[in-house]
């Protein structure tokens, strides 16, 4: 062999060896550790977005089909169970620095969270970020506790216990929803400040005080807080009873019920304007009336009592007529309306009928039954209706000629009463005597109204026969029979 042909060799050997090595450090890349854009998580329905960046080297190493993707720790910085956030699409990146925007998943809860940079070609790891708190606020406005009561009390040597209430009063999204939320109590110990008292859905509170739970958020701060309860020591065997109205007080009735609510305790009965309230046992109570309400609560050792004076928003109203009105043929009736109603209006209805009056003032002269009805349109929305009749007006004393000796008392207005001439009726001092067929006494008067009977007879005949004595101030005398037709 000559020494030209082993120095062609050993020349092509190092050329390969060369491209071996240069291939190798082309197949590699270097990522460093990812920056935050943000020191801290906070997400939410509302906002979710969060990014970072990243250098890595050499560009030129980068397949085509290389995919950058974003592991995210568990809340401790671990990444052995390490979840994908994110993932770009093949050759998506192809320089450095990098800036890719992300979002935490909803189950995201804790104060040392990482994330770290991957390709998949070539496989790189990055090393980890900076720690960060990160939390998904799946519930993020205040609820309710103790029912919205303001107030609670236990026994000496007893505890009260606060729950979070589910579902939320008022509509309040309950965070008991969302299993994975955890909670944690504070006392008050000024008007600015408290101290963590417990983790819990609950807490049994045996110490007096102002108590209040919020989602635990961490770090992040949050709207998810309840209101506040003050809870006392009962005294001398008693304690207050604090009663909340679900739709405030004064409350607006055209919201439908409104629901009163007491401290917890064993038992409960209601009661109203001083009067128990019949099967009105529980914690709750609806109504929509405007009165005094009270309670007495069983707190077991001893007795909680409390009450509220519970007063409607609705417009107050009245009308000038009565139930019943009798006219005359060609007369009129003015039916007016007195309110304070914030913007209203008026309908009048005749036997059903829609009117054209639309006046708090209605002048009525038809006989019929009539409705109206005054409605408020701003403010404490809602509606009064007022129910009346007008009627014929019936003649009380008539000029008749003769003592009728038959009457049908049924209720038809016809012939319903005994009827006389006017020389013996109201003001002429006449006596009237009216005797039961067995000669006993059942009507005596000397200002007759042509109104007897009055009641019922107890008629045991279906024509029962009664007597008259008529005895006028001049000495005159009538007599005679008259036959009650049943």
């Amino acid at each position: 062999m000559t020494i030209l042909t082993i120095k062609k060799q050993i020349a092509l050997g190092l050329c390969f060896t060369v491209a071996i090595i240069f291939s190798a450090v082309k197949a590699q890349i270097v990522i460093g550790a990812p920056s935050l854009g943000f020191s801290q998580a906070c997400a939410s329905e509302e906002f979710n977005s969060y990014s970072t960046s990243f250098v890595f080297s050499p560009e030129a190493s980068l397949e085509a089909s290389n995919q950058f993707i974003i592991e995210l720790s568990d809340a401790d910085g671990d990444f052995a169970n390490a979840e994908v956030i994110y993932t770009t699409t093949s050759g998506e990146i192809t320089s450095s620095p990098a800036s890719i925007s992300f979002s935490i998943p909803e189950s995201t809860a804790g104060e040392n969270y990482k994330i770290r940079i991957k390709s998949t070609a070539p496989a790189a790891t990055s090393s980890s970020s900076n720690a960060f708190a990160a939390y998904y606020k799946l519930q993020d406005s205040p609820f309710s506790i103790n029912n919205l009561v303001s107030t609670g009390a236990f026994c000496s040597g007893s505890s009260y216990l606060l729950t979070i209430d589910n579902p939320g009063i008022n509509a309040n999204d309950s965070p008991l929803n969302y299993p994975s939320l955890t909670f944690n109590w504070y006392r008050e110990t000024s008007a600015t400040t408290s101290v963590f008292v417990a983790e819990g859905e609950t807490l049994e509170v045996n110490t007096e005080g102002t108590y209040f739970v919020e989602t635990n958020y961490g770090s992040c701060t949050s709207n998810s807080v309840s209101n506040k309860v003050t809870i006392t020591e009962a005294s001398n065997g008693q304690a207050d009873a604090t009663i909340a109205s679900s739709l405030g007080n004064p409350y607006c009735p055209a919201q439908g019920l409104t629901t009163l609510t007491t401290i917890g305790g064993l038992s409960y009965q209601w009661f109203r304007d001083g009067e128990v309230i019949d099967g009105a046992t529980n914690q709750m109570y609806q109504t929509n009336e405007s009165r005094n309400f009270s309670v007495q609560v069983d707190l077991g050792e001893c007795m909680a009592s409390g009450s509220i004076n519970l007063i409607s928003e609705l417009f107050n109203s009245d009308i000038n007529v009565d139930s019943v009105n009798y006219l005359e043929e060609g007369e009129t009736l003015t039916i007016t309306i007195t309110d304070d109603a914030n913007n209203p209006t008026y309908e009048w209805f005749l036997n059903n009928t829609l009117l054209s009056e639309t006046s708090a003032t209605l002048e009525a002269s038809e006989f019929g039954n009539y409705t109206v009805i005054i409605s408020e349109n701003n403010g404490c929305t809602g509606a009064v209706e007022y129910q009346f009749s007008i009627q014929e007006a019936i003649e009380q004393f008539p000029d008749v000629a003769n003592i009728p000796n038959v009457i049908s008392p049924n209720g038809d207005t016809i012939n319903d009463t005994w009827i006389i001439p006017q020389e013996y009726t109201s003001g002429s001092n006449t006596l009237i005597r009216i005797f039961s067929s067995q000669g006993k006494l059942v009507f005596e008067t000397n200002d007759y109204l042509n109104d007897w009977p009055q009641g019922n007879l107890e008629l045991t005949n279906i024509n029962q026969v009664f007597y008259y004595i008529i005895d006028t101030v001049d000495g005159k005398t009538e007599k005679g029979s008259i036959t009650v037709i049943k």
